[in-house]
């Protein structure tokens, strides 16, 4: 009687050219606590601790400077401008090194803005393109710097330094005053969707091609999940009360105004929610959290390379750091500056503008970052750095700039468009779902990317506001009161009144789907 030959794997994926292919088990662990076969890998020589001179040194056998990680020792002082530009042209990877070469583009965004003005859809163009590489530099910079720290503190400073473009955008835009607001709350929106949706999906995509299904500890899956509906909640809260009340029991100015208040005060309590949140990474779980992450380091199989890389210096660093945020000032600026003719000549949407351009673009430096780490295997950096930023999004940068609103005396509260808010909820309801299991492939992540698809689309579609101030449903209204003819005021209220109804029955419908054991 003969044996049929056993099939060598039940799962078929790519295997790295970097990586040799038997260090690879075709085993899918059985949970996101476990390392499994996957974090297999070839034994290294194990580097002394200590040089003849008694020093003690790191895996490259340089000397450990004080108060700085041995991964992120470079073995040399201050600045080396040789070291400097060869170090940050190669980059972090491969993609990241590729977008280098789009400098060109931010040099010619400069020369177009200070010396052919007239040129509009040029300058915006050589702008947004030239962003992504003074974006990647600020990344690549905050992530040197990232490496000379504790795991966890390294983890919050690089997410902290990829939300700094974010953060110029946002202040650059509410310096232009009420006019910028709705491409503000378009722009909070979509950065969260591009990170939960885009980003996380091509994460799950990158990462499931190379390994049949990859792991990630709960920890910072559900501490993620739960915080990014905690402040979905937040964000859309202003939003929900002006849709139930405007043009019914509060008149239309009235329900803005109390929308204002409300929208000031939830940025109080979310900028305290964020001040719990770095807490409890940092300081009271910060063991728990150090532990996930060097566990994950394992899972990489060419870290001996990463970790032979020439690294920056201290000062390095803080000056590619501070280069960077210089373009990517110029670059906002004169993206903000364009985006009045982008939508009033060039039929752009303010809806497609905030929720998919601008956010695509500033967060281009921590998408590579995240995509790369997936693509090490290291799910659990690569989850930390994704929700990580969607959090510092909707509990700091978001409350930021409407305080900051409010010291300039413009109405920047969180009174989004009913269709955005309901959008944000359902993203987060999507990606708790997927992340629940604790494990990913890449039909999740193919998933998450065709439902920002979709996003896109409806938001290339979706109208611009009538008016600076309220959503579109209100400027309809008012258009209405005023004698401009259509629906009466009524018919309005009703109508807004049952698709308020509709998306709040949704959203518990999922809450109740995704907390569903």
């Amino acid at each position: 009687m003969t044996t049929r030959p056993k099939p060598e794997s039940r799962y078929r994926h790519f295997h790295r050219k970097d990586v040799p292919a038997e260090t690879i088990s075709e085993t899918i662990p059985s949970s996101g606590t476990e390392k499994g076969p996957e974090a297999v890998k070839p034994k290294e020589k194990k580097q002394p601790r200590y040089n003849s001179a008694g020093t003690e040194v790191n895996h490259a056998g340089h000397p450990l400077t004080p108060h700085i990680a041995p991964d992120g020792e470079s073995g040399r002082r201050w600045f080396h401008p040789g070291h400097f530009l060869k170090i940050s042209w190669r980059s972090s990877s491969h993609a990241s090194q590729y977008t280098n070469f789009l400098w060109p583009f931010t040099i010619a965004a400069l020369v177009l803005h200070f010396g052919f003005p007239h040129y509009e859809l040029w300058i915006f163009i050589t702008a947004y393109i030239g962003m992504v590489p003074a974006a990647n530099l600020v990344g690549f910079g905050g992530a040197e710097l990232a490496r000379k720290l504790p795991k966890v503190a390294g983890v919050i400073t690089e997410t902290t330094f990829g939300s700094i473009v974010e953060i110029i955008v946002f202040m650059v835009l509410i310096s232009g005053g009420n006019q910028n607001v709705s491409v503000i709350r378009a722009a909070i929106l979509g950065s969260i969707l591009a990170n939960l949706l885009f980003c996380l999906g091509l994460c799950f995509f990158v990462g499931g091609i190379f390994h049949p299904q990859q792991v990630f500890h709960e920890a910072i899956s559900e501490v993620g999940s739960n915080l990014m509906l905690v402040a979905a909640v937040g964000l859309v809260i202003p939003t929900i009360f002006y849709n139930s009340l405007a043009g019914g029991r509060l008149s239309m100015e009235m329900a803005e105004t109390e929308s204002l208040r409300i929208s000031r005060a939830a940025a109080i309590i979310l900028l305290i929610a964020f001040g719990v949140y770095v807490w409890f990474q940092a300081r009271s779980h910060h063991g728990l959290y150090e532990d996930i992450l060097e566990g994950d380091e394992e899972r990489d199989h060419d870290r001996h390379k990463d970790l032979a890389k020439p690294k920056l210096t201290f000062t390095e660093s803080l000056l590619a750091v501070f280069i960077a945020l210089i373009f990517v000032s110029f670059m906002a600026v004169i993206l903000v500056q364009q985006i009045e003719f982008m939508v009033n000549h060039q039929g752009i949407s303010d809806a497609f503008m905030g929720l998919i351009l601008v956010p695509i673009v500033e967060k281009v430096a921590e998408h590579l970052t995240a995509i790369d780490e997936a693509y090490d295997n290291q799910m659990n950096f690569a989850l930390s750095h994704v929700l990580g930023a969607s959090i510092q999004t909707a509990l700091f940068n978001t409350p930021l700039v409407v305080i900051v609103g409010w010291g300039l005396h413009y109405n920047m509260s969180l009174n989004f468009e009913l269709f955005d808010a309901v959008v944000l909820i359902l993203a987060i309801i999507v990606v708790g779902s997927f992340l629940r299991d604790e494990k990913s492939d890449y039909l999740e992540g193919v998933l998450c990317v065709f439902v920002y698809i979709l996003v896109a689309i409806s938001a290339w579609y979706y109208p611009d506001p009538i008016s600076e101030t309220g959503t579109s449903s209100s400027a309809t209204t008012g258009a209405t009161e005023s004698g401009g003819g259509g629906l009466s005021s009524d018919v309005v209220s009703a109508v807004t009144a049952s698709a308020t109804a509709a998306a709040a029955e949704a959203v518990v419908t999922g809450v109740r789907m995704m907390l569903k054991v």
